[in-house]
């Protein structure tokens, strides 16, 4: 019996010796993705929860396992700045100010079931007690007391800002006392049933969630100049601005970001009806910035009349009550003098020249402001080039010629400098979406001329205009424009390897039935049927370094516009042709765009 024990333990023995000699397998864990996730508590103080995001990107991406951090603003910011993260998934302002800063790129847009579209998503609501008679429109607000979360709270305080702004009353520079409630939400709305503040700013849709939960009653409140907007189903003050992003880090490799937004596009309704879709455009979300002089806009708080006068606001006020006391004073002191005048025309003689003294001294005092803003900018420039000629003719004896050519030189780049600021400015201008009438002709020849000064060694770019002279549609020129730019960006880059005297872009526009066509052609190489069957489609790409939008979004402009843009084979061939056609109409008192051409 001992034996056979002992002949056991010594084959478990040799087993286990073997087992030693066999080489491990490690087993490679997949690589962790990180997502940094905004931390928002909602009406219900729970917030968004994106638990199931991590498993659902898994199961669409093998061999990746997906991580979501919910962290402050302040922390996901530091968090992109020591490249600690692949994907950020946060709300419009910080999305806008991490994209100015460190370079992220939007590829999806979130879209609530309350949201009309990735474009329209999410706005302001400026409530008050629904008692206040004293209390009607956006102005009344001045000096008033405004409940909201934080100062950088989109929804819950940006956009209704920039509403207020346009009526008037600036609560950057303190035209209200601000009273910040932090988060949740619904403080804001409990600061103005407690009477501790006289109107509040919250996102739109709260209002009707929290009462629909019973946390309040909604007929106690009412909404500040509301606006009606189709298909909306919330009260709202402001327009619509887009939701929360997903958007791609520099660290992250293109094909990975574009699986994960494919994944996103793909993936059914969330339990609380959350999809993805297409990103939005956030140009809106921009030109909020630009006008609040806010984010990556700050410095124009130091570089703008309108921004000096927002910094040095309480100054500004200070100088002009004691002027306004001034006045009063100057004022008092002529009615005085003048009573006393009555007495004795002799004293009345020396009292009139006194004050006329002083009216000259009051307008002298009034124009030197104005005269040191209309010869700062002048002088400015004068002295610049006056210091280059007088280091000249220090140097030596000056050639008048140099002098006339330094003169010429002067005023060319005087007015060369000025017709590029006027392109840059009239482009990027952050505004809200609008329509106007205006001549189609024009918008494509600004297009042109802007795409001339993008890159080096660029192709030559012709216009073939068959429209009649100042024929007007009815548009977003701007955003035409940036469908044009769009177009020969990609045209330029489909002949980046013909020669120089080969690469030309042509653009054509025509009149069709109802419709007015603009087409982009260029003379690059063959494209293959399968490349050109998914051309429009949302990140599909050929370039090794793109994500695939740029069409896709080129057409939903398109089509915002009631058009459609098309592509189709150059004849003869090479080359592709992609043509854009807007409706005709909409411009009443204009040109009519007929059928004759004018040339």
């Amino acid at each position: 019996m001992r034996s056979a024990v002992s002949r056991i333990f010594g084959t478990l023995f040799l087993l286990g010796s073997l087992f030693c000699l066999v080489p491990q397998v490690v087993v490679a864990a997949d690589p962790v993705v990180r997502i940094g996730v905004l931390d928002y508590r909602g009406p219900d103080e729970t917030g968004t929860s994106w638990s199931d995001l991590p498993d659902r990107l898994a199961q669409a991406i093998p061999g990746h396992r997906f991580e979501v951090d919910e962290m402050s603003g302040a922390k996901l910011a530091e968090a992109v700045e020591r490249n600690e993260l692949e994907f950020v998934l946060t709300n419009s302002t910080q999305y806008v100010s991490l994209a100015a800063d460190f370079g992220i790129r939007r590829i999806a847009t979130v879209m609530l079931p309350e949201t009309l579209s990735q474009q329209q998503a999410i706005g302001s609501a400026i409530l008050t007690l629904a008692g206040r008679a004293d209390i009607m429109e956006l102005s009344d607000l001045r000096g008033k007391r405004i409940a909201a979360v934080a100062s950088d709270a989109f929804g819950g305080y940006l956009v209704g800002a920039r509403e207020m702004l346009a009526a008037g009353v600036d609560l950057e520079a303190g035209d209200a006392r601000m009273v910040f409630v932090g988060s949740p939400m619904r403080l804001a709305t409990q600061a103005l049933i407690d009477g501790k503040a006289d109107a509040a700013i919250v996102r739109t849709c709260l209002l009707e969630q929290l009462a629909t939960k019973g946390i309040l009653h909604a007929e106690k409140f009412k909404v500040l100049a509301p606006k009606q907007i189709a298909g909306f189903g919330c009260a709202a003050s402001t327009p619509l601005y887009p939701d929360w992003p997903m958007a791609v880090t520099q660290r992250v490799d293109p094909h990975l970001a574009r699986q994960v937004a494919m994944a996103l596009l793909s993936m059914p309704p969330s339990p609380n009806g959350l999809v993805w879709d297409v990103p939005a455009d956030y140009q809106p979300v921009n030109d909020l910035f630009r006008e609040l002089m806010i984010g990556p806009y700050v410095d124009l708080r130091g570089t703008t009349f309108r921004g000096l006068l927002k910094t040095y606001r309480p100054h500004v006020m200070i100088a002009g009550i004691l002027l306004l006391l001034l006045l009063i004073y100057v004022v008092w002191l002529i009615r005085h003098h003048t009573a006393e005048l009555r007495s004795a025309r002799a004293q009345a003689r020396e009292l009139q020249k006194e004050a006329e003294h002083m009216a000259r001294l009051s307008i002298l005092g009034e124009m030197a402001g104005t005269l040191a803003h209309e010869l700062n900018q002048p002088l400015a420039t004068i002295a610049t080039y006056a210091q280059g000629l007088e280091r000249r003719c220090a140097a030596g004896p000056v050639d008048p010629a140099v002098v006339v050519e330094a003169n010429r030189e002067i005023v060319a780049q005087t007015e060369r400098a000025d017709n590029v600021i006027r392109r840059v400015r009239a482009f990027t201008k952050k505004r809200m979406a609008v329509r106007e009438c205006k001549p189609i002709t024009t918008t494509v020849e600004e297009a042109v001329a802007l795409f001339s000064h993008l890159l080096p060694n660029l192709p030559e770019v012709t216009i073939d205009d068959w429209l009649p002279m100042n024929a007007q549609i009815e548009a977003d020129h701007l955003q035409l424009q940036e469908v044009l730019l769009n177009l020969m960006k990609n045209a330029a880059d489909a002949m980046r390897d013909l020669p120089a005297s080969e690469r030309e872009i042509d653009i054509t526009l025509a009149k069709g039935e109802g419709v007015v066509s603009i087409a982009v052609a260029d003379r690059g190489p063959p494209v293959p049927a399968d490349t050109f069957a998914h051309l429009f489609e949302p990140f599909y790409t050929t370039k090794p370094d793109g994500l695939g939008l740029g069409l896709a979004i080129c057409k939903s402009i398109a089509e915002a516009h009631g058009g459609r843009l098309e592509v189709e084979h150059r004849s003869p061939p090479p080359g592709l042709i992609f043509r854009i056609n807007l409706p005709v109409g909409g411009c009443n008192g204009k040109q009519p765009i007929s059928s004759y051409p004018r040339r």
